[in-house]
């Protein structure tokens, strides 16, 4: 029972044994995966990849790092991409100050235009948040009525709970697994167990014992295991409810 929230199938890191991977996750008990874009191309990929397996459902958008690609046209892609049957949401979008710190204004640009859109198609969003947490939240806190999650979520208890207060679902993914992740134990703590969503982000972030490894959608239960040692419930539990509120969310 395990849907994957996140994951990046289209990734090159795939090329070599995609159909392979793809075909096999059913068996090792993948029942949904949703798979975002990062840009147009990877936004069809991830949609051409949901044409061809049912459990695979596809979000659409342009993702901060890509900002050198953004022009007057991304946005009617975006919007035009949306509307296939299996986009399911508005991502991966957000800001990243980690790897940009020069184009904060156009990153915060093309962000609030796909949360604009977002709410015009009323569709959820995936936001991705790294060392933006103060402009991320600011963001998304102009748009009352905006849902969606944050995805693999950094940010602190205090954030945890501004956010979850709005109706905001949390990502975690294989970093709640590594050895003294305080800030995930805390941050877990207070999230209530129908606010979190199950992520792998593969390829990347495998979680322990497989960290270092390509990520796939089949290590979740790992992920699932270490919530459930932090939260006092069993990884039945967890699984059951990422399962349930990834449907939720997404409308699935």
């Amino acid at each position: 029972m395990i849907f994957d929230t996140h994951a990046h199938y289209d990734s090159a890191s795939f090329d070599s044994d995609r159909t392979e991977i793809l075909q096999n996750l059913p068996a090792k008990g993948v029942q949904l995966v949703i798979n975002p874009g990062c840009d147009g191309k990877t936004s069809r990929h991830a949609l051409d990849l949901s044409s061809k397996y049912e459990f695979i459902y596809a979000a659409v958008g342009w993702h901060p790092e890509e900002w050198e690609s953004w022009n007057e046209g991304s946005l009617q892609e975006i919007r035009t991409l949306a509307r296939e049957e299996k986009c399911v949401a508005i991502g991966e979008i957000g800001l990243d100050y980690y790897w940009d710190r020069e184009h904060r204004e156009l990153q915060k640009e093309m962000l609030h235009s796909q949360l604009k859109l977002a709410m015009e198609l009323d569709l959820p969003v995936i936001i991705h948040d790294r060392d933006a947490h103060e402009d991320c939240l600011n963001a998304v806190s102009c748009y009352p009525g905006l849902r969606g999650v944050f995805h693999c979520f950094s940010g602190s208890a205090e954030m945890a709970q501004i956010l979850l207060k709005d109706g905001w679902y949390l990502g975690f993914d294989g970093p709640v697994t590594f050895k003294n992740n305080r800030k995930a134990a805390e941050v877990l703590a207070v999230t209530p167990l129908d606010r979190i969503l199950l992520e792998t982000d593969s390829p990347y972030m495998a979680p322990v014992p497989h960290r270092g490894e390509r990520n796939d959608s089949s290590l979740i239960p790992f992920i699932a295991a270490r919530i459930a040692e932090l939260k006092g419930l069993s990884t039945e539990e967890i699984l059951q409810a990422g399962m349930e509120n990834g449907r939720r969310l997404f409308l699935i």
